[in-house]
């Protein structure tokens, strides 16, 4: 009766064939005809408390499916369990983040459209989700303690837009630097807050109405799909972020460069001052509430951006290619990256060295 091969007892996790360690003795003793998706998706589910990382057990099920994949040519299975709809394979890994340059930032924001200019203000200063920067809402922005409230956001359901809680439903508060308010503040004066109705939830949820900072010229929500195609991609092109599409193609894939990025860059830039990475956390959503306003690391992260943004800390570094950039508090950013703070286009043209009206 055949069963799957065991490639030998001397097999070890690191050397030989890891299925020998991980697959065989679950697996090798049962008759190969015998095989069924339920005994796959147990196997995978005995794999992953045996082997957190992900890459490993990819390789090992790949192992198994080929296995079984030559008893079905071979006529001793009738089909392949490891196909069925309902084994899921183990998810590939993650690719590594490569944090944007604050050159990139500033560089795609000079050519979003104005009137969505102050949303990397928010990625990149604030460590907002798309999501949460399309729902942020005037009553969750509080000028004048320098608090900004992450209770909602905004996302489709089912092809509708729709309010919701923000992921995981962990409400923060995280750190408003005197210079994000006051682009904000600025954004408000040239496109005032307009008051939006979408259903909680789902679909047929209870309407809910938020004042929203963020909204399309006829006052609508923002949709995360026709902003990825219509405005951030065509930044990204006009930015050399990404390649100009061929005549009657669609724009790459580029998810590593999607808003989130930004996300990642508030993170790089708090990580590699030296930020606490519990509070960090809780600034992203990531861990439950944790700081206070009296909290000394809520004192440090806004002295770190603050640093950034105000007295020029970040400059470009070649030998730490993973973040791109060091701070260093002595030296001034490369010239384009200053004149950017010192000569913006416009009075709500982007960050600037000067100080902040008080608030």
């Amino acid at each position: 009766m055949a069963r799957l091969p065991d490639h030998g007892a001397d097999d070890t996790y690191d050397g030989g064939r890891p299925s020998a360690l991980h697959a065989f003795p679950y697996l090798g003793t049962r008759p190969i005809d015998s095989f069924r998706p339920e005994h796959i998706r147990g196997w995978l589910a005995e794999l992953e408390k045996a082997l957190p990382v992900s890459s490993y057990r990819r390789v090992i099920f790949a192992s198994v499916s080929a296995v079984l994949a030559a008893a079905v040519d071979d006529e001793l299975l009738a089909k392949n369990p490891c196909k069925s709809r309902s084994v899921r394979a183990p998810a590939p890994a993650e690719p590594r983040v490569r944090p944007w340059t604050s050159d990139r930032v500033f560089a795609v924001r000079s050519v979003v459209p104005k009137r969505y200019q102050a949303m990397v203000d928010i990625g990149g200063g604030c460590g907002l989700r798309q999501g949460e920067i399309f729902g942020l809402a005037e009553e969750h922005v509080r000028f004048d303690t320098g608090w900004l409230h992450v209770a909602n956001q905004v996302k489709v359901v089912n092809g509708h837009l729709v309010f919701g809680p923000p992921k995981r439903g962990k409400e923060r508060d995280v750190p408003l630097l005197r210079q994000i308010a006051r682009v904000l503040r600025e954004h408000s004066e040239e496109f005032p807050p307009v008051d939006v109705s979408l259903p909680w939830l789902k679909p047929d949820g209870p309407l809910v109405t938020k004042r929203l900072f963020f909204s399309l010229t006829g006052g609508g929500a923002v949709r995360r799909t026709d902003f990825n195609t219509r405005v951030w991609k065509l930044a990204l092109v006009q930015a050399g972020v990404i390649p100009e599409p061929k005549e009657g193609e669609r724009h790459q894939a580029a998810r590593e460069h999607g808003m989130h990025a930004l996300r990642h860059f508030y993170a790089s830039v708090l990580l590699d001052a030296g930020e606490n990475i519990k509070a960090l956390s809780s600034y992203l959503g990531h861990a439950g509430d944790f700081t206070t306003c009296r909290s000394p690391q809520v004192r440090r992260t806004r002295r770190d951006l603050a640093s950034w943004l105000s007295d020029g800390a970040y400059t470009p570094c070649a030998s730490r290619a993973s973040l791109a950039f060091s701070v260093n508090l002595r030296k001034r950013p490369p010239s384009s990256v200053s004149a950017a703070w010192t000569r913006p286009a416009s009075k709500s043209a982007g960050w600037s060295n000067r100080p902040a009206a008080a608030t």
